[in-house]
């Protein structure tokens, strides 16, 4: 089984300056994700993608195998991800000369993220021969039970009602965080139609311990400490 796996990362991040590049628990935050990657040893290629030089240097540092530069129509404020992993998909077979059958995209603002999630998460696609897997933590808020909306007119309702309506919290439906952190897909299935989800897509969830997703810097300092928590308890 060939496998890709890809980690996009922008240069312009605005919750967080350079994000990518700074230092966290010892190392350039990217550098935790190369890692991940070459640690689970499951990778015939690693390939980075940025349209930022400083960060392609750091990834190169770290282990990546494959620095891809980011068109800039991918990498403005409003261009998806989706795009930028076709790209980086596309770019890493015409440098590798064969085609991948299993493609793993990590993000490089997740770095909590255990090897074995890597693991369980390729392994429940593959064994199963799904489309696509993404990776969650158990939602705080459910849509059946405590997260509302508001319409066009104001008024307020839940996001989604049961029927019968849900009455109890655990009575609703198990729902999850999207975390961000792994997205694996079949790779003819994927470059057919680029989506996240599919009428087979499964989930791999993580605890909610690591599946924090950096945005913010309230969001990287809480990462630090987790990062110095585990360092206490190992």
């Amino acid at each position: 089984m060939k496998r890709l796996c890809s980690i996009c990362a922008r240069g312009g991040s605005k919750g967080v300056k350079n994000k990518n590049i700074r230092a966290i628990a010892g190392k350039p935050l990217i550098a935790h994700t190369v890692g991940h990657a070459l640690q689970s040893g499951l990778f015939d290629l690693i390939a980075v993608s940025s349209d930022s030089e400083a960060i392609l240097e750091a990834a190169g540092a770290a282990g990546a195998q494959l620095l891809v530069r980011r068109p800039d129509e991918l990498a403005t404020d409003h261009a998806g991800k989706l795009g930028a992993i076709v790209h980086c998909v596309k770019e890493a077979e015409r440098h590798a000369g064969t085609a991948f059958e299993t493609l793993v995209d990590m993000d490089a603002t997740s770095p909590l993220r255990s090897v074995e999630d890597v693991h369980a998460s390729v392994r429940l696609l593959e064994e199963g021969g799904f489309t696509s897997v993404i990776t969650g933590s158990p939602a705080r808020r459910s849509p059946y039970f405590n997260l509302v909306e508001t319409g066009k007119d104001g008024v307020v309702k839940l996001s989604k009602r049961g029927d019968p309506p849900i009455e109890r919290r655990q009575d609703a439906p198990p729902c999850y965080d999207m975390n961000a952190s792994i997205y694996v897909w079949n790779r003819d299935r994927f470059l057919a139609a680029p989506s996240v989800f599919y009428l087979d897509t499964r989930i791999h969830v993580m605890p909610e311990e690591r599946s924090h997703d950096i945005d913010t810097e309230l969001d990287f300092r809480i990462v630090e400490l987790l990062f110095g928590h585990r360092e206490q308890t190992q």
